[in-house]
């Protein structure tokens, strides 16, 4: 039975994950974390998810939790995975992180504990995504230069980050198997007298709407012809579900930064 302590449990995905924990056989509840000053603190985990009581209170003392738990699953904010990130490799923990929005210098603080802790770092964890970033890769290579690419991602109204973690990641992706520099190709937003379309060109597109879970598209636009692949979650537990699969996975490997492609073997 692996131990795990939920970041965030009070939030959207927090309580997916709580629910979702309560029923495994493989993995238990451990513990459940909020911020200083949360109002959910001391309260039930499983009563604050709605399902039902889990004997498990939130707390804001990640060390304490750490005695007993194995892993922490967070889907948090930058600043706070950091925190939390930086308290686990004290006490040599494993991670599982599904937080998007980190800049380039907080992906290499990532990096920097990763090589004392094993962490599975991932913008989507769902099975589907992760699969569709392989075959991308191969139509990528095999259509070549006569299609032009775009990435597509629409989200509900509350997100605070754009372009999608998962959208980034499929245009680099992509922009790995076709050897060309995302940095250099992507293109984020039209608008005006922008003249033709370059041959090299990324377009990485966000809408953002309603209460929409998660939706991608990745278009292949060739002359006469065009091929689109579509991941549409219909609900958070498809990203629960495989982050606690990651949880499972990670406990007790070495040291280092994995991704959900080492998890599921797809690598």
């Amino acid at each position: 039975m692996t131990n795990v302590i939920i970041a965030g449990a009070a939030g959207r995905m927090g309580c997916r994950l709580v629910s979702l924990l309560k029923e495994s056989t493989t993995l238990k509840l451990a513990g459940a974390i909020e911020g200083a000053k949360h109002p959910t603190l001391g309260q039930d985990a499983g009563e604050i998810a709605g399902c039902g009581r889990a004997g498990v209170p939130i707390t804001d003392d990640l060390p304490l939790l750490l005695e007993r738990g194995d892993v922490v699953v967070d889907f948090s904010s930058p600043h706070a995975t950091l925190d939390h990130l930086r308290v686990v490799a004290q006490h040599r923990r494993a991670m599982v992180i599904g937080t998007t929005g980190f800049s380039a210098s907080e992906i290499q603080q990532i990096r920097d504990f990763a090589a004392q802790i094993p962490c599975v770092l991932s913008p989507n964890m769902s099975v589907g995504v992760n699969l569709i970033c392989k075959v991308i890769a191969e139509m990528a290579k095999t259509l070549g230069d006569g299609y032009d690419i775009e990435v597509i991602e629409a989200h509900h109204r509350l997100k605070k980050d754009a372009p999608s973690g998962t959208a980034l990641k499929l245009a680099e992706v992509l922009a790995d198997a076709v050897g060309r520099n995302l940095a250099q190709v992507g293109v984020y937003e039209r608008k005006g007298l922008i003249g033709e379309r370059k041959n090299t060109e990324i377009g990485i597109q966000t809408v953002r709407a309603g209460d929409i879970v998660g939706d991608h598209t990745v278009l292949f636009g060739g002359i006469g012809e065009r091929i689109e692949v579509i991941h549409r979650a219909s609900s958070r537990d498809t990203f629960a579900s495989g982050a606690l699969r990651a949880a499972g996975w990670v406990a007790g490997r070495q040291p280092g930064l994995y991704d959900m492609m080492d998890v599921l073997g797809l690598r």
